[in-house]
């Protein structure tokens, strides 16, 4: 470690050391550890009156924890079934909008990296990152627009003759997949090519010399060098995607609840603080916990994806 710190000084110098070293001390511990650990506090407090915190009430609870199981209930016969399925199937759907984004990601990465030269590479490139500059709530409504009655995507579909009326994509959570796989492309796009960049060409051109087919070359020989970047991409678009508040609030049928929106009105319409930090650190710590357990399955260590 002191050797590392050493080199970390001699390459950069005492004052650009010092600065970077403080500025990820700044970002890590003021920015996101010690917010995370004020809203766990919260999260075992009661929702008390402001003249009331601080008092012979303002002690730590379970019952925040406990109303995501049992709701008002608070019996062990009853359960939030409301809340748990809407919890579950938050999950699921990060879940497949993250194999989404693989399957679409992959091909296109592998394409930018060992496919695509000069000036095809360079607008590929600009053809993904250009409409990013566009606001991600605009994008939303964009999609909302495409996917809706009247929308780009029917019109079409029942210009060609493949519907006789209007398909309800909205409400069947068509646009909402969608819009959550576009959102977070990019993510799952880049730490792949990052990867597969680096493979070198004569491995897979060896692969191809002994016969080979080009499933089996992806297979044995790129998915398993680029398992890092998969995992990087997968872990950061299935946390955003379980995470993600705007795209269910804009492109969500009425019966689509999404967790994060259960946080929101926690937090706002219901104004008890408490309990929404309880949902808020049950959803990161279950995030959290699900991505670890499938890098232990996959085989991928944390340093092999901080590369």
């Amino acid at each position: 470690m002191s050797t590392w710190i050493s080199n970390f000084y001699h390459r950069n110098g005492t004052a650009l050391s010092i600065f970077l070293l403080l500025s990820v001390l700044f970002w890590v511990f003021i920015l996101i550890v010690l917010p995370q650990l004020f809203m766990m506090d919260f999260s075992f407090r009661h929702n008390l009156p402001p003249a009331d915190i601080g008092g012979a009430k303002d002690v730590y609870t379970l019952e925040n924890y406990q109303y995501m199981i049992y709701g008002s209930a608070q019996s062990e016969g009853s359960y939030n079934t409301v809340d748990l399925t809407v919890f579950a199937r938050t999950l699921i759907a990060a879940i497949f909008v993250t194999l989404f984004d693989l399957a679409i990601c992959y091909p296109i990465a592998f394409y930018l990296a060992h496919s695509a030269y000069g000036g095809a590479a360079r607008l590929m490139v600009l053809s993904l990152i250009v409409p990013f500059w566009v606001n991600e709530i605009l994008r939303a409504f964009a999609f909302r627009i495409m996917f809706g009655a009247t929308g780009v995507i029917n019109n079409f579909l029942i210009w060609a003759g493949i519907l006789d009326q209007p398909y309800d994509f909205i409400r069947n959570d068509v646009a909402l997949y969608a819009g959550l796989g576009y959102a977070f492309i990019l993510l799952m796009i880049f730490p792949i090519y990052n990867t597969v960049e680096s493979l070198d060409r004569n491995q897979i051109e060896a692969a191809r010399d002994l016969g080979s087919p080009w499933w089996r070359i992806h297979w044995r020989v790129v998915i398993p060098y680029a398992k890092p970047g998969i995992t990087s991409g997968c872990t950061m678009v299935f946390m955003l995607t379980a995470g993600a508040l705007a795209a269910p609030q804009i492109l969500g049928g009425p019966s689509s609840l999404w967790f994060t929106q259960i946080i929101y009105q926690w937090f706002n319409t219901g104004n008890n603080w408490p309990q929404g930090s309880a949902y808020a650190i049950i959803l990161l710590a279950t995030c959290i916990a699900f991505v670890l357990i499938m890098m232990k399955v996959f085989k991928v260590k944390l340093g092999e994806i901080a590369r």
